[in-house]
């Protein structure tokens, strides 16, 4: 389907006769039908910052270029960015893509409760050579907070009055972060603006401190990102930001609300980004576009009526045409797009990602528009974290996290659900998908370590999900998604079959100060977002695996099921 002949060429027609990339730029906060004096009005003024990140952020690129060139001479070896959502995924990204410069240090993200990949960031990292980049925008992140608090006690007992030396926050101005990095003596604070957002973030402190870091380019990158705005100012069909924005607005408004992207190897960790970019922004008011990544490209007949395509070629790679053109073929709706990641220089390896940012922060602004909401504000997210802090007060309390009764117990996994039920685990979750109806879609919101196999397991599952029901399927990590789909999962429209997939922590790492341990905060996050969406009347299986319980028995639930 080409986009010229299909909805998304009449919106841009219609935006460009209301003149909508002009008023953007002018930041008029009726673009996204805010009224005057609205909540709505002063949320918008308030995060429009990434637009002059190419005017604004040149000179941070000298102060970061200046703390990565310290760090390589003391010859530290490893960066632990203690981050969540949009502090924490433009990091993934640009690791994977640019990789690590000779003579710089490994970037580790550790955006996570979970005790083992905590316990193991612990036991590897030698502290003497070795830097926390503490990132919050908002500086009280109860997950950040948490992880600092346990590496800053590490860092004492093993470097004393230094331990400072080994810290660097990015925060926004006047945070309890910021006071508290000052009181601890950090190496460096560096305070972002505070008209960027989180998700709109990349192109600021929080993307180009771990670029220099990592001995990418920040300039470039930034200078891309510069180059794709002047683009996007363009008033006219070329615009690369406005044609992405109308092709998602457009195609959600279509009911082919299931963005699939779908992206060459190299770029395949941009997908995990732009999860939270668009589905953060856009699923609220009971709509928005619900990316699908990280999903191998099927037949035309594997999907239903409400999959949208956006496919990605690059300088390095390109995704399968023959299977893009089939889809194309069979009547859904693909836009194709082009990147370029390396820059110029042979210090530009990946600084092309800068346009791809810039990019896609532009064409969720746009569709935003044309889905008539706010694009900048998270009605949602604060809901689950709510109810976490209720589940912990209980612990405090009570000593122990409330548990809901098991619907059904097998093979050393429990099923619970307030909506099905079933003799065994396998019948609960036959029982959730025989719901699914035509444009719902399945969520797998995993508080498991982040492992390959546990990754390999679910990609399976969700394959045979596709080949049965041809429903979409989106994967999570706890607490990471609740940062970035979760907003979706409750705010979007009431199409989603979640499944909460919990275990039994084998260790219990006390979080200083707190007064509960690691496993704790993630056992109380997976509760309180599974009791959130069902007060939202979304289904919600929670699956729990006993200590000892293997993948291979989640994923024999699954077989079983779809039988």
């Amino acid at each position: 389907m080409s986009l010229w002949s299909s909805p998304a060429a009449r919106l841009v027609d219609r935006f460009l006769h209301e003149r909508l990339v002009s008023r953007i730029w002018d930041r008029d906060p009726r673009a996204w039908g805010a009224d005057a004096g609205s909540a709505d009005e002063r949320s918008i003024r308030t995060r429009l910052g990434w637009l002059d990140v190419g005017e604004t952020m040149p000179p941070a690129v000298t102060r970061a270029r200046k703390l990565a060139q310290e760090i390589a001479a003391e010859q530290f070896d490893a960066v632990y960015l203690l981050g969540m959502g949009g502090s924490s995924l433009c990091a993934e990204v640009l690791r994977a893509v640019c990789g690590i410069a000779d003579d710089h240090p490994q970037l580790h993200v550790l955006d996570t409760t979970d005790e083992k990949t905590i316990a193991t960031a612990a036991a590897r990292m030698d502290p003497a050579r070795t830097l926390f980049v503490v990132s919050s925008k908002s500086g009280g992140t109860v997950e950040v907070a948490s992880l600092e608090r346990f590496f800053w006690a590490r860092m004492i007992e093993a470097e004393g009055s230094a331990a400072g030396r080994h810290f660097v926050a990015i925060t926004d101005p006047g945070t309890a972060l910021q006071a508290l990095a000052e009181l601890k003596r950090y190496r460096d604070v560096f305070l972002n603006p505070a008209d960027i957002g989180g998700r709109f973030s990349a192109l600021s402190l929080f993307g180009l401190v771990p670029a220099a870091l990592i001995g990418a380019n920040p300039g470039d990158l930034l200078a891309a990102g510069a180059t794709m705005a002047e683009g996007c100012r363009q008033e006219n069909h070329t615009n690369p930001g406005l044609t992405l924005g109308t092709f998602i607005g457009a195609t959600v408004l279509e009911g082919r609300d299931k963005l699939t992207i779908v992206l060459p190897p190299s770029l395949g960790s941009l997908g995990l980004w732009v999860e939270q970019l668009v589905a953060e922004s856009t699923g609220k008011h009971g709509t928005g576009a619900l990316p699908v990544v990280d999903e191998p490209l099927g037949r035309p007949d594997d999907y239903g009526s409400d999959r949208a395509f956006v496919a990605i070629t690059t300088d390095r790679d390109a995704p399968d045409e023959a299977r893009i053109a089939a889809l194309e073929a069979a009547g859904h709706p693909v836009l194709r797009l082009s990147t370029r990641i390396d820059g110029p220089s042979r210090h530009g390896r990946g600084a092309g990602l800068g346009s791809e940012f810039f990019r896609w922060e532009f064409a969720t602004a746009v569709a935003g528009a044309a889905l008539g909401i706010n694009p900048f504000d998270e009605p949602n997210v604060s809901e689950a974290k709510e109810k976490t802090k209720a589940l912990l007060s209980t612990y405090s309390s009570a000593g122990r996290l409330p548990e809901s009764a098991a619907a059904a117990v097998s093979g050393g996994i429990s099923a619970h659900s307030p909506t099905f039920a079933g003799g065994t685990p396998a019948a609960v979750v036959r029982a959730a998908l025989e719901s699914l109806n035509a444009g719902d879609y399945v969520a797998f919101l995993s508080y498991l370590p982040a492992t390959s196999d546990v990754e390999v397991a679910i990609a399976e599952i969700r394959e045979a999900i596709r080949a049965r029901h041809h429903a979409a399927s989106t994967f999570g990590v706890g607490p990471r998604y609740l940062h970035s789909t979760g907003q979706y999962h409750k705010g979007g429209p009431n199409t989603a079959l979640a499944f909460v997939v919990t275990a039994v922590d084998e260790t219990s790492t006390d979080i200083p100060e707190a007064g509960y341990s690691f496993a704790i905060l993630k056992q109380a996050q997976a509760l309180g977002d599974a009791e959130t969406l069902a007060a939202h009347s979304r289904r919600v299986v929670r699956l729990h695996l006993e200590q000892g319980t293997t993948i291979t028995a989640l994923r024999d639930v699954f077989a079983e099921a779809l039988r």
